[in-house]
């Protein structure tokens, strides 16, 4: 039987160690095609390149895995997608998975990830597509204690399909030694960003700013990704990119906006 086509994607760069990981994983379940940035994107969303050119560098970088069609692009998370389904893979990918992110994308991070922008790209285009992230900012931090379970996720994806219209938001906690206690299909939390402006001056007097702040969990349901985080599980948020508020409509209706 001919092995799905997976198209391997992330926002840390191709020389990061969670996408080496998520490539080692596919390898074991399908033919893989890598396309990411040449350099790291984080937090750059759903970005994409319009006034710039676009590089493409086919490199021989994951021989040893058997990963024979691999690319950097000069572009952002989800111009690799496009470039990927447009000009470089021979046939439509059967799956497209992101990450592995070195770090959280659960709750409102989602809105600014590109992880899981690449991924929400592949879904716009009806290519069932999963984003993959460990709680774990460190560069060596360890992906294999969640091999199974990403592995896992995949399988069940490729087998039984993702909803259309839907993109899988995985996140999986920080563990030094045991892998996850399981999964949970979960809700987003409702959370937001304290955010604060560290303001300095350079050497020449010229001042700057550096971006920071506080995470502010606003919810305590127990059926969100973040509770599943804090109890050791692997967090599964269905995600929609149609942004339309459905339940506002009627009440938006009751305007009067043609009076």
């Amino acid at each position: 039987m001919t092995k799905p086509l997976i198209l391997v994607t992330n926002d840390d760069g191709i020389t990061a160690p969670g996408l080496r990981a998520l490539i080692r994983f596919m390898k074991e379940i399908g033919d893989v095609v890598v396309v990411a940035p040449d350099s790291p994107q984080s937090g750059m969303g759903h970005a994409i390149t319009i006034d710039n050119t676009l590089y493409i560098k086919k490199s021989q970088r994951d021989l040893v895995n058997g990963v024979d069609e691999e690319y950097s692009c000069s572009g952002t998370p989800a111009d690799c997608v496009k470039l990927g389904l447009q000009e470089l893979l021979g046939r439509k990918p059967d799956l497209c998975v992101s990450g592995i992110n070195h770090g959280s994308n659960s709750s409102i991070n989602v809105i600014y990830s590109g992880t899981m922008s690449a991924a929400i790209e592949a879904g716009i285009e009806g290519i069932p597509a999963i984003g993959f992230s460990l709680c774990d900012y460190s560069w060596d931090a360890n992906f294999d204690l969640a091999k199974e379970s990403i592995q896992k996720i995949v399988q069940e994806a490729l087998q039984n399909g993702i909803p259309k219209g839907v993109v899988l938001n995985v996140n999986i906690p920080k563990t030094t030694s045991e892998a996850p206690k399981g999964i949970k299909i979960c809700r987003q939390a409702r959370a937001n960003w304290k955010e604060k402006f560290d303001k300095r001056t350079n050497p020449m007097g010229k001042e700057y700013y550096w971006l920071t702040g506080e995470f502010e969990l606003l919810d305590k349901g127990e059926d969100t990704d973040e509770f599943a985080l804090s109890q050791g599980y692997i967090s599964v948020v269905p995600t929609q990119f149609d942004l339309t508020a459905h339940h506002a409509i009627q009440l938006i209706n009751n305007w009067s906006l043609n009076d």
